[in-house]
């Protein structure tokens, strides 16, 4: 019994001695990875970030964006001025003494939405 016992380790060992080396030819060490310039360094290494060249896109498109949400704004500012103006002449064209019809109350609820979005959008 000792025999085989000491027979099955010395094969293990002969094994392990033989296989180990090809293990190793099928995993190779990675290549070490070579660093890359950052796409956000400037060209000119010597003129401050944003003064080498012509404005970078984002800022193009930051600036097409403020327009359009201008646009937008005097728009929507234009819409809420109507709306008071009508508001405002049915409000004349009613009695004091009586109650306010639901459909102004509604209109009154309408103005105030309108004029929340204007400010959110004022804010950005």
């Amino acid at each position: 019994m000792r025999k085989r016992i000491a027979s099955v380790i010395c094969l293990a060992g002969f094994l392990v001695f033989t296989l180990a080396p090809t293990a190793r030819a099928q995993h190779p060490t990675p290549a070490v990875p070579q660093p890359r310039q950052s796409p956000n360094a400037p060209a000119n290494q010597n003129a401050p970030q944003g003064l080498e060249g012509a404005p970078t896109s984002i800022e193009a498109s930051r600036v097409s964006v403020d327009l359009e949400n201008e646009k937008e704004l005097r728009a929507s500012v234009d819409r809420l001025y109507v709306m008071v103006s009508n508001l405002k002449n049915e409000v004349e064209k009613t009695n004091a003494n009586m109650v306010l019809d639901v459909s102004l109350v509604k209109r009154a609820q309408e103005i105030e939405k309108l004029a929340k979005q204007i400010k959110d959008r004022a804010k950005r």
